[in-house]
């Protein structure tokens, strides 16, 4: 049995879980987060505390008890506080700006990069910093995988799109190199 699984879920105050089959709403302050629960684990609400529990024996049921207690864990976490992350951007004129839900960057192109924010995802822009915040924590972490697709951290100059507190293993270019040998 999963030792994270075991662990029940204690829903803090403001935030109010819903349970309809399968389907959990969980709602806070900062928003709304929808799961669709496996058939395989159930999900009981005990004395303001989620308990998973497992229904078969099998090695997938045993894998989905901790991972949906998690998720659970974080809707629970992001309704209330919300998640957010924080990327910079490195670069002799990378710059980014906000315009309503759209974000538009100016990373050395011929054109502007613009990614639009989905429902529930709110982008902000300080000097050369980007913060992504929203309720759900899948969908922040897959919105600065996008951004930082557009531009990844390159190995020679460090130029790019890095996650806040990130470290780029620099290589020492074809100059260095030839002067050593």
């Amino acid at each position: 049995m999963s030792r994270i699984g075991k662990l029940p879920v204690i829903i803090t105050s403001g935030v109010k879980v819903e349970k309809d089959g399968s389907q959990i709403k969980v709602t806070g302050p900062k928003g709304l987060i929808e799961l669709e629960v496996p058939r395989q684990v159930t999900v009981k609400e005990e004395d303001g505390k989620l308990v998973v529990e497992v229904r078969g024996k099998d090695k997938l049921s045993k894998a989905l008890h901790g991972t949906i207690r998690s998720i659970l864990a974080n809707a629970v976490v992001g309704a209330s506080e919300g998640w957010s992350k924080k990327m910079e951007l490195v670069g002799t004129g990378f710059r980014a700006e906000v315009e309503g839900d759209l974000l538009t960057m100016t990373l050395g192109f011929s054109h502007p990069v613009k990614i639009k924010a989905p429902d529930g995802i709110n982008f902000k822009v300080e000097k050369n910093m980007i913060t992504v915040e929203g309720a759900d924590r899948a969908k922040v972490g897959q919105i600065c995988a996008e951004i930082r697709k557009v531009k990844p951290p390159e190995p020679y100059k460090g130029k790019g799109i890095l996650y806040m507190g990130e470290k780029i293993r620099r290589k020492a270019g074809k100059a260095a190199k030839t002067q050593a040998a």
